[in-house]
């Protein structure tokens, strides 16, 4: 499974990676791994799954987590996730 992590402010692409991840793992489980990387490797909070998120992530494979699903303050627009490869 390859998963596509973008920090975006203002349409602008602040950062991205792919975290990639083989292991026999379940599928919920390589996105909550992946997505704890990313949050180390941005420096960010872990985002709280809302019920929309959850939703538009089951329908498209995508979701964005803006200031609504951060605890603290973010300094960007929203995170995306993408899953590019299952």
């Amino acid at each position: 499974m390859r998963i596509w992590f973008k920090l975006w402010k203002n349409n602008h692409l602040l950062k991205d990676t792919v975290i990639t991840n083989d292991s026999d793992d379940t599928r919920t489980h390589k996105i909550f791994d992946a997505l704890d990387q990313v949050c180390y490797e941005f420096d960010l909070s872990k985002p709280i799954w809302l019920d929309a998120t959850i939703a538009e992530f089951k329908h498209r494979g995508k979701a964005r987590f803006s200031q609504d699903n951060f605890v603290e303050t973010i300094d960007f627009d929203y995170l995306e996730i993408h899953v590019i490869e299952e």
